[in-house]
């Protein structure tokens, strides 16, 4: 029976590190894995590939890491994962994990490797910069030695990870689907007419405005963001203890800057939390459906679309944007700022010394597009749909994140045993739970 990595797998170090300066050496058709293409789930590319003349630079010591084996960094964020659905050849910064599948399964030692992350960082040695040697992989003991009991556990949180994927894949569909029909409709000026036809091609009329340098469809405006909002919610430098209390642990989530990236919520189980009575005395005016928040600064620019969920705590270094909806519909306004005419202007109009930001009466004088009302209409109808379920996927993304990173530790030190390998639960697989705490259930 395997009892540590070094019974039931082999492990080679990447070598192949091409001089930068030579330009033969790059832009070949060998995959060249290093630790940024690590992601901690499948990696079918490199963001760099070498040249035959590349790769055969590492001499003797070139070495393809085969398909469907794991590789890990040695260097730097040690410890982060890749399983490879390509032959590879790695630089020195990563260590390929060739795993014997007739002993156990790939995905079992891929989790393994996850949970036992803190003790492969501590056996990483060296005075500078840390470094993990194969040494140190080999002694790494198996939590089980049932391959059955191995194939269960694998199951069990490869679904989970699957259908995160398959979340994430869907979302980045429908966000590329709204933004090309916000590109053809507003920047291309290609909208439907009354005979559903392209207005620009089909000879629509325009007229020139000088602010644009550009025609623009007749009468759409350009006007500043000040004149087609309701109000600005900022809530930058607020603290609880400014306020007469202090973080929770348990409570309503306080949305800052760093939270929000590419449309997203970010790791919010990180986030810091307020109490209901704090979130009462800090937000006298809640977040509604269709609110736009914007990074201020440290990034500044970065927006979300709240939608679905909204009961938030708005804290440092965002502004919650609330449209005029007598003028401009919500979201039309936030691919306009995120996306289209008003996200230069933002950039353009930072200042600082150090940390560079945008004022709210900066903001306010960013100027947008303003089409016509019932285009915004048809735009809304269209696109609002399609926001809302990117909201609900994603909330139920962080949910399964949550429930995995909360199952593995439970399932590799036995806390919890199975039921059935069908599902993990039914709110998000439609099937019978598969697991459940040693105190509910006994194999």
């Amino acid at each position: 029976m395997s009892k540590a990595l070094k019974d039931c797998c082999s492990f080679q170090e990447g070598y192949v590190n091409p001089s930068q300066s030579n330009s033969e050496y790059f832009d070949g058709d060998i995959k060249w894995l290093r630790t940024v293409d690590l992601n901690d789930r499948y990696v079918y590319d490199t963001s760099r590939k070498l040249t035959e003349k590349g790769y055969k630079s590492a001499g003797k010591s070139a070495f393809m890491f085969p398909k469907d084996s794991i590789a890990i960094s040695k260097s730097g964020t040690i410890g982060t994962l890749g399983i490879l659905k390509d032959v590879m050849c790695g630089n020195r910064a990563v260590i390929n994990i060739d795993v014997n599948k007739e002993k156990v399964p790939l995905m079992y030692i891929f989790y393994l490797l996850k949970y036992k992350k803190a003790e492969i960082i501590k056996k990483s040695v060296g005075s500078i910069q840390k470094n993990l040697y194969v040494s140190a992989l080999e002694t790494i003991e198996l939590c089980h030695n049932d391959k059955f009991k191995q194939e269960k556990i694998a199951t069990c949180l490869s679904n989970i990870d699957n259908k995160i994927e398959l979340n994430n894949k869907i979302i980045q569909e429908l966000e590329a689907l709204v933004k090309t029909i916000y590109d053809y409709w507003f920047l291309q000026f290609d909208f439907p007419n009354k005979e559903g036809k392209p207005y620009k091609s089909s000879g629509g009329k325009m007229t020139w405005n000088e602010d644009l340098k550009k025609h623009i469809p007749e009468g759409w405006k350009f006007e500043t963001l000040d004149s087609n909002i309701d109000t600005i919610i900022d809530h930058r430098g607020k603290t609880p203890k400014k306020m007469g209390g202090d973080w929770v642990e348990d409570g309503i989530i306080a949305l800052s800057a760093k939270v929000v990236k590419n449309g997203r919520l970010i790791n919010l189980d990180q986030a810091n939390k307020v109490s209901r009575e704090m979130y009462e005395k800090w937000m006298p005016v809640k977040l509604q459906d269709g609110d736009i928040l914007m990074t201020s600064e440290a990034p500044l620019g970065e927006f979300y679309y709240v939608l679905v969920k909204i009961e938030y705590c708005l804290s440092q270094r965002l502004y919650a944007i609330r449209a005029n909806k007598s003028k401009v519909l919500s979201c039309y306004l936030y691919y306009e700022l995120s996306k289209g005419n008003g996200y230069s202007q933002i950039i353009g109009s930072q200042s600082g010394s150090t940390v560079f930001g945008i004022r709210q009466d900066e903001l306010r004088k960013i100027k947008i597009l303003v089409p016509n009302m019932n285009i915004q209409k048809k735009f809304e109808n269209i696109v609002n749909p399609m926001l809302a379920n990117i909201k609900k996927l994603d909330i139920q993304t962080q949910e399964l994140i949550q429930l995995r990173d909360w199952l593995l530790p439970m399932l590799m030190n036995g806390q919890v045993t199975f039921k059935t390998v069908n599902d993990i639960k039914e709110k998000y697989f439609n099937t019978e739970r598969v697991a459940e705490t040693s105190s509910e259930y006994k194999e």
